[in-house]
């Protein structure tokens, strides 16, 4: 049976406006991880560790992907929601690879032109970061794809308009949190993690599937941050 529901029952939209009577505290907790645990993980790795180690690195992604498991356990255990409710298994699987290489090549372009305009670098945090064993590098950037897309777009924008925020709010909260997350590397990163989030923003509404724009996410960080040191 073809998946590839743009219109699937679990987001509302200006035509619903029918909201659950009461909203269940599962959806709370999954909000307050969607919207905040990264930001408070970053915050807290900035203001102990300022320079990344590789101990430092390995915790933090631990943390980061116990957080996105506690998430889909909320979604799965203690709201007793399918995965399709967060923007996963609606649509075949070639169709997520092939829509996640477009949304790569429009990323890539637009912020590729974007940082040269801005003439952007890096934060503070890169030289370290750059210090990182390669395979490290990879698996952060590929997380990155996966989690930032789980929380900002598949959650944190079902679940906002679920509990009544309507499609705007619903949005421009998860955008906002996400560009402002991406504060240490300057006003410059901010500006071009707000325009990649539009992006990525777009095409899940468009297109209502998160495996694809998780793997748009991915491919261009991969692009950015792994395939350069290959051919150095």
């Amino acid at each position: 049976m073809e998946t590839d529901n743009i219109g699937a029952s679990f987001a509302l939209t200006p035509e619903q406006p029918s909201l659950p009577t009461k909203v269940s505290p599962a959806t709370w907790a999954g909000l307050a991880i969607s919207l905040f645990a990264l930001v408070v993980i970053r915050q807290a790795f900035v203001f102990f560790v300022p320079e990344p180690t590789f101990a430092s690195a390995v915790l933090k992604e631990t943390l980061i992907w116990l957080n996105a498991v506690a998430l889909i356990l909320i979604v799965r255990r203690g709201e007793h929601l399918p995965m399709r409710s967060i923007g996963l298994g609606t649509a075949r699987w070639w169709k997520s690879i092939l829509w996640g290489f477009i949304i790569a090549i429009v990323s890539a372009v637009v912020i590729g032109a974007l940082a040269h305009v801005t003439s952007y670098g890096h934060g503070p945090g890169s030289a370290a970061f750059e210090k990182l064993p390669l395979w490290l590098i990879t698996a952060i950037v590929l997380r990155a794809g996966v989690v930032e897309e789980l929380f900002y777009r598949g959650y944190a924008i079902e679940r906002l308009q679920m509990i009544g925020l309507g499609r705007f709010w619903s949005v421009a909260i998860p955008l906002v949190i996400f560009s402002l997350g991406h504060w240490s590397g300057g006003v410059a990163n901010i500006l071009i993690a707000f325009t990649a989030g539009l992006i990525l923003t777009g095409f899940y509404l468009w297109r209502r599937d998160l495996a694809a724009n998780m793997i748009g996410h991915g491919l261009v960080d991969f692009v950015a941050n792994v395939l350069p040191k290959l051919f150095s």
